[in-house]
């Protein structure tokens, strides 16, 4: 009788250059990415060299913060990395990368350098080069892993992204210094409800012929938000009928969300409802009134003061004027007073006769 016996694979810690008193780590990471970022990273494609010299795709360097644990990672900004690429060799210009970095860390001290992003999804030795160069201790995340985001941008199809990281491989340090294995780990592109707003308004560019999307006013975006939510609640009623009428296959997920989201739902009458938002709108316009008194009023101020201040230096100028014309007045009757005296003492002598010269 056979006995089976469970067989194992032994796999030895991959290679990697050491850091006394520091130890790398190669956990799995939550990649987060801002929208600011893709976009950060789709126009660096669409305004790359399209010469025959140059690569294909493009390269940049990934920022953001990390969480404490280093599990999570969030990247809110990049740059793009000028590089050039063929069969044989690349070359990053790594001087541009340092004074990049260095001005971008000056500006958001909070930042730190998470990785680099290429517009390919295609790994290739080339690939392993320049990831080992953003883990490096020197010029890198290390200890932290790199962090490696490709996105794809051919025209016409979906953008398509995935994140990674690395692990070093081979027989030797020198072997492990030119090759990575690339880990797979799970992203998400989270915006809150501004970017949301800017995203739908600038998705609706695609209709157009000219590719532009015009800026509405807050009332059109609300009239916009109200007909949508409207459009919503008539696709879940139609799917809720038509799974009461055996039309449709009923779903538990889908019925899971729509009873979460009906909890949600503050339960009062329709009545209170309007009143509630009939003074939430008088508020407003009280606020709104209030705003537009205040600024009338700052604004009458700060002419009345500018008045005050001309009419201020003309009544300056002419007392300043006046002044000096009565010093100057007086100063006349003082000389013309001395003159006179002076003629009046010599009015009292005689003079005597002088003789005709020959």
């Amino acid at each position: 009788m056979a006995v089976e016996i469970p067989s194992f694979l032994h796999l030895a810690r991959p290679l990697a250059p050491a850091v006394i008193g520091v130890q790398p780590t190669t956990a799995p990471l939550n990649v987060i990415i801002q929208p600011q970022a893709v976009f950060s990273i789709l126009d660096h494609a669409i305004r790359r060299d399209i010469r025959d010299t140059q690569s294909t795709r493009v390269i940049g360097a990934l920022l953001g913060v990390r969480s404490e644990d280093g599990m999570e990672v969030e990247v809110r900004n990049c740059f793009a990395i000028p590089h050039t690429e063929n069969e044989d060799q690349v070359e990053v210009d790594v001087e541009y990368q340092k004074n990049m970095l260095a001005l971008q860390l000056k500006a958001n001290p909070r930042e730190v350098l998470l990785g680099w992003y290429t517009t390919s999804l295609e790994l290739n030795n080339f690939s392993a080069l320049i990831q080992n160069f953003f883990a490096s201790p020197e010029t890198g995340t290390f200890p932290h892993p790199a962090v490696h985001v490709t996105v794809s941008t051919e025209p016409g199809k979906e953008i398509e992204a995935k994140a990674y990281i690395s692990a070093p491989v081979g027989v030797n340090a020198e072997r492990a210094a030119e090759s990575c294995l690339f880990i797979p780990v799970p992203y998400e592109i989270r915006y809150g409800e501004a970017e949301k707003s800017g995203l739908e308004l600038i998705s609706g560019a695609k209709d157009s012929e000219n590719r532009a999307a015009p800026v509405v006013s807050d009332i059109e975006g609300l009239e916009r938000a109200v007909d949508q939510t409207l459009d919503l609640l008539d696709r879940v009623a139609e799917y809720v009928s038509s799974v009461l009428d055996e039309e449709r296959e009923p779903s538990n997920a889908l019925g899971q969300f729509l009873m979460n989201a009906l909890s949600l739902a503050p339960k009062v009458d329709p009545q209170d409802i309007e009143r509630d938002f009939n003074n939430h709108i008088q508020d407003v316009l009280v606020v709104s009134y209030l705003a537009n008194t205040i600024r009338t009023q700052i604004d009458l101020s700060q002419r009345l003061a500018t008045a005050t201040l001309t009419m201020g230096g003309s009544d300056a100028l002419a007392a300043t004027g006046g002044g000096e014309g009565g010093e100057k007045g007086e100063r006349g009757g003082q000389r013309g007073g001395k003159r006179g005296g002076r003629g009046g003492r010599g009015g009292g002598q005689q003079r005597e006769p002088r003789e005709p010269t020959e």
